[in-house]
């Protein structure tokens, strides 16, 4: 297992042990799993750590168990130092269906010291015999775009929401209902019918105790009102409304324009907007989104079951485009890199298995100052750094190096090695 994406400029705080050890964290030592101070779970006494208090919040629904394990202290970058590389995998709906997506990239991240951002649509928690509940804006009573889950899928995606965060991903919001065409469209929300719509998704998540009748659960183990804090609207519509209210309620980021660049974040509206990126597409002049969603638009033109000798090829295409995307921003501007995905298995899960693939060689590089992290937990970092570093680095281009080389480029104003304007490099 490498840890070397939790390492340096993010490193785990010193809290509860056996969420650091949850995490996949390690110390490089015996193999063994540590926590976020260096020791075993239990600490380096073999004491048993004290059990967590835990509040319940509502009807128990959820609860306040303390600050979440395994979260990396953001540090702030020294003159000169070479900027990270962050990398950001993240679901839309996050729910769990019977198919073992949803454990199968936990298990992932875990391996690998990786976290990762779990956009929850609200509906999942939602029993469909209780869909009248749903109140979308410019829409039916109880209809929704996607289909409601069963009752031992709920169940299921429970399990894996709740065993998440204890492993350190975030949870933030897919919203309910996910509608893209029509007069109902999100993309015509106003923010006040943005506001009803996160009511109902953080409601549904705060009452599925009430909803589900599964009284006997354990509870989520945190409080949503204050986990929440980014989110990515249905098919990347609607930003610009949602934003004021996204503002209001407190939230940090959004991660829904299309069609971003790979290069570094700037904040709109007092978010971090960070969209997903066009990133190479081999065999093709132009570029792709970096989500399942286009190499499957642009592989078999939205058909998620095709010819299966199409198969092998596509899954080698979608790995190498993710791959080129990340290669491409490492070597020359270390711009963040964006990845979307579903728990899905059109044309045969090629796209599951080429975001393993992509992820696999992005953890596996050894590299130390690649860090595969959650939304969340990259706007901490940026909400670090000192605001004229933040902006130099925006000054770089996609495919660009610094000029001089990273010490020169961000050495501290007026020392040797003053940073000079950024040139461009060869890339692919």
């Amino acid at each position: 297992m490498r840890a070397m994406t939790r390492r340096s400029l993010l490193t785990a705080t010193a809290g509860v042990a056996v969420g650091a050890a949850a995490a996949g964290c390690s110390s490089g030592g015996d193999g063994g799993k540590t926590g976020g101070n260096g020791t075993k779970p239990g600490g380096a006494t073999g004491q048993k750590e004290p059990e967590k208090t835990v509040q319940l919040i509502g009807d128990g629904s959820t609860a306040n168990t303390g600050p979440q394990p395994g979260q990396p202290k953001p540090e702030r970058l020294e003159p000169g130092q070479t900027p990270p590389q962050f990398v950001i995998f993240s679901w839309d709906g996050a729910g769990e269906v019977g198919n073992g997506l949803f454990p199968r990239f936990r298990k992932l991240a875990k391996d690998n010291g990786a976290s990762m951002t779990f956009f929850l649509s609200g509906l999942y928690l939602l029993p469909e015999s209780k869909k009248r509940l749903y109140d979308p804006p410019n829409n039916n009573l109880g209809a929704s775009d996607i289909g409601y889950l069963t009752d031992e899928h709920v169940k299921m995606t429970l399990d894996n929401i709740r065993e998440a965060w204890t492993e350190g991903h975030e949870i933030g919001t897919h919203f309910n209902g996910h509608f893209c065409s029509g007069r109902g469209t999100v993309g015509n929300w106003t923010p006040t019918q943005w506001q009803s719509e996160i009511d109902q998704a953080k409601s549904f998540v705060k009452n599925w105790k009430t909803n589900t009748g599964l009284k006997d659960e354990a509870p989520l183990p945190f409080d949503y009102d204050k986990e929440l804090v980014g989110a990515r609207t249905p098919c990347l519509l609607g930003q610009d409304n949602l934003l004021p209210t996204a503002h209001k309620l407190g939230w940090r980021y959004d991660a829904s324009s299309p069609g971003g660049r790979q290069v570094w974040p700037e904040k709109r509206g007092g978010l971090w907007d960070l969209p997903l990126q066009l990133i190479p597409f081999p065999g093709h002049s132009f570029e792709v989104l970096s989500m399942d969603y286009n190499m499957l638009a642009n592989q078999s033109k939205n058909a998620t079951q095709s010819d299966p000798s199409n198969y092998p090829g596509w899954q080698r295409q979608a790995a190498a485009s993710y791959i080129a995307g990340f290669q491409r921003a490492y070597e020359t501007n270390r711009a963040p890199f964006y990845i979307g995905n579903h728990f899905e298995k059109w044309n045969g899960g090629i796209y599951m298995n080429a975001v393993e693939e992509a992820f696999k060689h992005i953890a596996g590089q050894e590299k130390k100052d690649v860090r595969l992290v959650s939304f969340r937990q990259y706007v901490d970092w940026l909400d670090a750094q000192d605001p004229k570093v933040l902006g130099k680095l925006r000054r770089l281009d996609v495919g660009q190096k610094p000029a001089g080389g990273w010490k020169s480029y961000l050495a501290a104003e007026g020392a040797a090695g003053t940073p000079g304007s950024p040139t461009t490099a060869a890339t692919t």
